[in-house]
């Protein structure tokens, strides 16, 4: 009788411990979440990346500036990159409330592509040129996603920066995150369609890679819906 009495102990404890281990699980992933979400000026970390599997260069973000609008605080999120070839090098800037509200709306955008000179950039065209900014880095759109990841598990993971504790977390669509709590906007390691992203340096001393004062391009007539 004591095998009976022995399985129906293990079931009766891996029922009760199983909604701990799902709370548990849920919080880590809020806590990573939180760590993208935050935004602090100054902040700043750097990447290796690849585009499909082939070198394509260094990529940095930062958080470079804030401004008070209304009851709300906005940041200028930075996102630079450094390809083989200058002429793929650039730099983009996007105000928004958080790395999580993405770049589909910026409420403001600066744009300076190799030696060109930086451009302001108005309303609708900010837009679809935020679009296009954004494919440079999955950051954005893993912040916008990270509350419906699913936790793979805590891992070792090694990076050019060093070695840490990261929570893998994945997404129906396959992207893979593995993330810290310990380092700005939460990355480590990135795999997706976008390409991958392996951290290579932190800091919290960012300031604008634009240095000159932004030119206002001229409106330009949009196609309607």
């Amino acid at each position: 009788m004591s095998r009976p009495r022995s399985l129906i102990a293990t079931l009766t404890i891996g029922f009760l411990t199983a909604p701990v281990v799902r709370a548990q699980t849920a919080t880590d992933l809020a806590d990573v979440c939180k760590t993208v979400g935050d935004a602090k000026p100054g902040q700043w970390a750097s990447f290796d990346a690849t585009n499909g599997g082939s070198e394509a260069g260094k990529l940095r973000l930062a958080v470079v500036g804030s401004e008070r609008v209304g009851d709300t605080t906005l940041y200028w999120f930075e996102v630079s990159f450094m390809g083989k070839d200058p002429g793929h090098s650039g730099v983009v800037q996007i105000l928004n409330p958080s790395l999580a509200a993405g770049v589909a709306a910026p409420r403001g955008l600066i744009v300076k592509m190799g030696a060109q000179p930086a451009m302001k950039i108005p309303g609708p065209m900010a837009t679809l040129m935020g679009k296009q900014a954004g494919q440079n880095t999955s950051a954005f759109d893993w912040a916008a996603r990270c509350s419906g990841a699913h936790v793979v598990g805590w891992e070792s993971v090694t990076v050019p920066a060093g070695t840490f504790r990261t929570l893998h977390v994945a997404t129906d669509d396959g992207a893979e995150v593995w993330g810290s709590r310990d380092v700005p906007f939460g990355l480590v390691k990135t795999h997706g369609r976008q390409g991958d992203m392996a951290l290579t340096a932190r800091g919290s001393d960012a300031k604008s890679s634009i240095t000159e004062k932004p030119l206002d391009m001229p409106g330009m007539m949009m196609p309607k819906p």
